[in-house]
């Protein structure tokens, strides 16, 4: 077994783990789970999880299973637990044949309420939903207990039954556990257990018109699958008596349930239902829109698997919970795209431009590397022609101090081509917007260099306007323009703080001919630009499309900088 050392670098789980495996505690194994809902697609926040307990399964030798929590059977879909699955995989985890659903337990869940209610610990109630809020209390009152608490056992059984049978209508009855109604915990006074609800189940039908509570099916379901830890997000944290009480009642294995800080991430919400309501209030185009931080919506927009899970490995494991800055997810994608991202050129608002000296029907070929990074990417050739397109924002007529691009009788260099020198424009005669622009080259400085020691302060990225490919490019940016839309302080909901420009889509783009062919999700840099993939799902041969991923410009580098010249980080803090 590989068991990592018991080192300060441990977070507090692993550190419980390795306590765990020194003492020998549940014969030296480690189980884990990953147990989603199916009921909408996972999230960055998921991703936490799926590293965490795929991740120490690994890193010490042990088994981590993937369990559909199915027991709401209104809200779940066999689309959910598919895209679930599918991120699971994508993100680089096997549950090998460890696939489970909460479903699949469903007859033994049911024997152990029979159990319970034979040991005087469950009764059937009769109170409404309002009515069951009302006796339960508040924080600072106890709750009160049900008329129908003292049914005897025989009562009981019969009518668990007959809720079985179908013989209730929705709401009318719940199975409650015996507890404590003046627990200071609310989680303890008399829990509902089952309740009674005439839907089909995506995967029983309608074999079953009753089904368990997430809090009753949890912990049994751990313990059926022989779950060492159980690790849970921090609102878990006052649920886990309850989950202690029902493994201890039964007498069955007890799993060590263990919370964590769960992820929150800034300019963006973390609530399934949340996301659920702007997916189905068309604020997005559906669960994988780019701008949303589902793992799917991430994939599509460019991210990649790799750059998530070190992103996951960055934030580490913690018992507070604070609001991780996007920045730093953003630095994890550069950094990761900065190595495999080949470099091409591409024109997002492209500007015509002549180059007078360059014969007309001349054609040729300009070596440029694929990537600084790695040599071993190779180069590509570039075709250089007479009429070319750069960026529109790269020409000033009347710069500005400091603006090191084209202008008027300013020479620039191109990228791995030519030094241009601006001598004309062509404005429109109506509306005088400027369209085309007229240069001259100087052809002793093919590949961007001069021989006679002459420096240009502006680098400019083109395409050759004959042999560029038109695409769509779709700009995406922060979803939200708060850090926190979820704080709904003074009344306020999380969709008044929505971005008006999370989307802008150029239509008229030219990119250099080597992207013709470029596979769906492929990720490239436009130099000087961002980051960009082709779109999964609408570009076509006939029809490119491309997300960007993320801008070049890295904040989160610039904080780092920052601290580290003010010493801000030179203590290292103490794990929480």
């Amino acid at each position: 077994m590989n068991t990592p050392d018991s080192t300060p670098s441990l977070d507090f789980i692993r550190s419980i783990i390795t306590e765990d495996l020194k003492a020998n505690k549940n014969h030296g194994t480690i189980h884990t789970r990953f147990p989603p809902e199916p009921n909408g697609y996972l999230h960055i926040g998921h991703a936490k999880s799926i590293c965490l307990n795929f991740g120490i399964a690994t890193e010490f030798g042990g088994l981590c299973n993937l369990r559909f929590d199915d027991t709401n059977p209104i809200k779940e879909e066999e689309e959910f637990v598919e895209s679930i699955k599918e991120d699971v995989r994508w993100l680089g985890f096997d549950w090998e044949d460890r696939l489970y659903y909460a479903s699949d337990y469903f007859d033994q869940l049911y024997k152990y309420a029979v159990q319970l209610i034979k040991n005087g610990k469950a009764y059937v109630d009769d109170l409404t939903p309002d009515e069951i809020r009302e006796y339960r209390g508040t924080l600072t009152e106890s709750g009160r207990e049900s008329p129908y608490r003292t049914r005897s056992v025989e009562e009981n059984l019969s009518m668990f039954e007959r809720m079985r049978a179908g013989e209730f209508e929705d709401g009318s009855r719940v199975l409650r556990a015996k507890i404590d109604m003046a627990s200071p915990n609310l989680n303890m006074r008399d829990p509902v257990l089952y309740r009674v609800l005439h839907a089909a189940h995506h995967r029983t039908g309608k074999k079953w018109c009753i089904y368990p509570m997430y809090d009753f099916t949890h912990g049994q379901s751990d313990s059926i699958e022989g779950i060492t830890h159980s690790l849970c997000t921090l609102e878990f944290e006052d649920h886990r008596p309850l989950y202690d009480w029902f493994v201890n009642e039964l007498k069955i294995f007890a799993p060590q349930q263990i919370e964590f800080a769960r992820l929150n991430l800034s300019y963006t919400v973390m609530s399934k239902r949340k996301l659920m309501e702007l997916v189905e209030g068309g604020d997005v185009t559906g669960w994988d829109d780019p701008r949303l931080p589902t793992i799917s919506g991430m994939r599509r927009r460019g991210y990649t698997a790799e750059s998530i899970r070190n992103f996951c490995e960055r934030i580490g494991v913690a018992k507070r919970e604070s609001m991780v800055d996007m920045a730093l997810l953003e630095y994890s994608i550069r950094e990761d795209l900065n190595k495999r991202a080949r470099r091409v050129m591409a024109v997002l608002r492209p500007i015509r431009v002549v180059i007078d000296n360059y014969p007309e029907d001349e054609t040729e070929y300009l070596d440029a590397e694929n990537s600084p990074e790695d040599p071993g990417m190779g180069s590509r050739k570039l075709p250089f022609s007479r009429v070319l397109y750069i960026e529109k924002d790269d020409f000033r007529e009347d710069p500005p101090k400091k603006f090191f691009r084209l202008a008027p009788g300013r020479e620039v260099r191109l990228k791995h081509a030519y030094y241009i020198k601006c001598k004309g424009m062509v404005k429109d005669e109506k509306t005088g917007e400027l369209i085309e622009l007229h240069c001259t080259y100087d052809p002793k400085t093919r590949g961007g260099w001069s021989d006679d020691g002459r420096k240009v302060r502006g680098t400019l990225h083109w395409v050759s306007a004959a042999h560029s490919i038109e695409a769509e490019v779709r700009l995406y940016d922060h979803l939200f323009v708060k850090p926190d839309p979820s704080d709904e302080k003074n009344g306020s909901d999380f969709k008044d703080h929505l971005n008006p420009n999370s989307l802008e889509t150029l239509t008229s783009c030219r990119v250099e001919p080597s992207l013709a062919d470029a596979p769906p999700g492929m990720g490239f840099q436009f130099l000087r630009l961002g980051y960009f993939c082709v779109d999964s799902v609408d570009s076509s041969t006939d029809r490119l499309v491309f997300n960007r991923t993320v801008t070049l410009r890295d904040t989160w580098a610039k904080i780092e900088k920052t601290q580290k010249k003010s010493g801000m980080p030179g203590k290292r803090k103490k794990a929480a």
